[in-house]
C-alpha cells in the first residue's frame, strides 16, 4: 500500500527512521540527494499542484531538492496513515502551517542542505528544526533579536566556536517550538526562555508557550547536524 510505483526498486537509500523520543513520537530523516532516475520515480508520488511547483524552480538542485522531500514526506506519511503517498492530501491549515485534514496526526519538517527531518505526532501538534554544525551566523546579531538576557549571558561566559554551536542550539530549539504552533518567525522569541542542559525544555514563555503544555527533545543524529523535536500537548488541533 505504501509503494511509490513500478520503479520503487530502483530507490537505494530512503528515509530512515530515527529512535523515537517518546510514546507517539516518530523522527525520520531523508537523504534530498538522488539520482535523475531515482527523482523521476519519486516525482510520480506529488501531486499535481506539486509539480506545478516544483517546475517554477529557477535552479535545477532546489527542484531535485523539492521533489524528494516532498515525495519523502508524502511516502513517511502514507505508511503512518496506510495508504499510498499519492493517497495523502495535505492541506494549509491555520497561518499556512502544512496539516493531515481529518485526521488526528500531526507532522512538521525541516530541511537543512541535503537532509531533511520529518516529525509526526500521533496527539498534540510537533515542530522540528535542523541546522548543520558548521552554518556560520552572526552570534552578536541573532543573540541580541532572538535570545533572553539569561541566554545572552550564558553565551558570553563562551568563545569562538563553543559560541556560535551553544547559539545554534538555542535556534534549534526556539524554531521547533515556533514550527509547533505555526507562529514561525513571528513568535516571542526573545520570551521564550530555553534551557539545553542535561536536555532541552520549555522554562517560560507567554501563552502559548507555557512550560506545562510543551516536551522538548533531542534529534541524535550521526553527522554534524543539531536538532531539536518540540510537541506541544493541547487538548484540541486547530491547525486545520
Amino acid at each position: 500500500m505504501n509503494k511509490l510505483g513500478p520503479a520503487r526498486g530502483a530507490i537505494t537509500h530512503g528515509p530512515q527512521q530515527l529512535a523515537s523520543p517518546a510514546p507517539g513520537l516518530a523522527i525520520w530523516r531523508c537523504d534530498l540527494e538522488q539520482s535523475d532516475n531515482e527523482i523521476a520515480t519519486l516525482a510520480q508520488c506529488l501531486s499535481a499542484a506539486e509539480r506545478q511547483r516544483a517546475a517554477r524552480f529557477g535552479m535545477p538542485l532546489l527542484r531535485a531538492r523539492y521533489v524528494v522531500g516532498r515525495a519523502w514526506l508524502r511516502w513517511v506519511l502514507g505508511r503512518a496513515l496506510g495508504v499510498a503517498p499519492q493517497a495523502v492530501t495535505i492541506a494549509t491549515g491555520r497561518r499556512g502551517r502544512p496539516c493531515l485534514r481529518g485526521y488526528e496526526l500531526d507532522f512538521n519538517v525541516s530541511h537543512t542542505q541535503a537532509i531533511a527531518l520529518i516529525g509526526i505526532a500521533s496527539h498534540g501538534r510537533i515542530g522540528v528544526d535542523i541546522e548543520s554544525g558548521d552554518r556560520s551566523i552572526n552570534v552578536e546579531g541573532v543573540g541580541r533579536k532572538f535570545m533572553t538576557v539569561r541566554e545572552r549571558g550564558e553565551l558570553a561566559t563562551l568563545t569562538g566556536d563553543g559560541q556560535r554551536r551553544a547559539l545554534l542550539r538555542l535556534w534549534t530549539c526556539k524554531e521547533a517550538l515556533s514550527k509547533a504552533t505555526g507562529d514561525a518567525l513571528s513568535a516571542p522569541f526573545r520570551h521564550l526562555e530555553v534551557a539545553v542542559a542535561p536536555a532541552p525544555r520549555l522554562v517560560a514563555g507567554p501563552p502559548p508557550y507555557l512550560p506545562v503544555d510543551w516536551q522538548m527533545f533531542d534529534v541524535a543524529l550521526a553527522d554534524d547536524y543539531l536538532a531539536t523535536a518540540a510537541c506541544w500537548r493541547i487538548g484540541t488541533r486547530d491547525s486545520c
